[in-house]
């Protein structure tokens, strides 16, 4: 008896603990996706890559070029032109790779670009969220654009709308 008094009691807690816990679920790729000055910085970063990537392609194509010529005048070089040539070549790939690492790389010039366009406007998504959480005491705010983060959610616990009204992005 004293056991069966015990689990019930312990199934009481945590089914009122679980009762306490308020959460919502937002689409942070929908409320992104909604906002006009985030449409106009993508589009500003794409240009930017496109521009990068045609100067990257056109060092490439040098360097091709380069190649094709060094293999139809191999047979007339010398020893000495040829590593001479060779050396260009492998000096102009590496300046090209070393560009596209610089433009493209893990905190390259377009991650950098990428944090002074779009990080503000994460920021104001995120202020956005912490005051409706706080407003409405959720402990907990869940976004559904990750994935697997969310399998299921209720469709009026999302909180989407809630978080554009609040940073003034009007319905379309």
């Amino acid at each position: 008896m004293k056991k069966l008094f015990i689990t019930l009691a312990v199934i009481l807690v945590a089914a009122c603990a679980a009762n306490a816990q308020r959460y919502c679920v937002i689409d942070t790729k929908y409320i992104l996706e909604s906002i006009p000055d985030y449409k106009d910085a993508q589009t500003k970063l794409d240009a930017i890559a496109d521009q990068w990537q045609k100067e990257i392609d056109a060092k490439f194509q040098d360097i091709d070029k380069m190649y094709k010529a060094y293999q139809a005048e191999q047979v007339m070089l010398t020893d000495e032109l040829k590593h001479k040539r060779e050396d260009e070549i492998v000096a102009k790939e590496k300046d090209a790779k070393d560009l596209q690492r610089k433009r493209f790389g893990y905190e390259g010039d377009l991650f950098k670009k990428r944090e002074e366009l779009i990080k503000p406007i994460q920021d104001k998504i995120y202020n956005a969220v912490q005051k409706l959480a706080a407003s409405r005491m959720y402990d907990f705010v869940l976004d559904k654009s990750g994935g697997i983060t969310v399998i299921f959610s209720d469709p009026k616990l999302d909180k989407s709308e809630d978080i554009l009204t609040a940073l003034g992005v009007k319905k379309k």
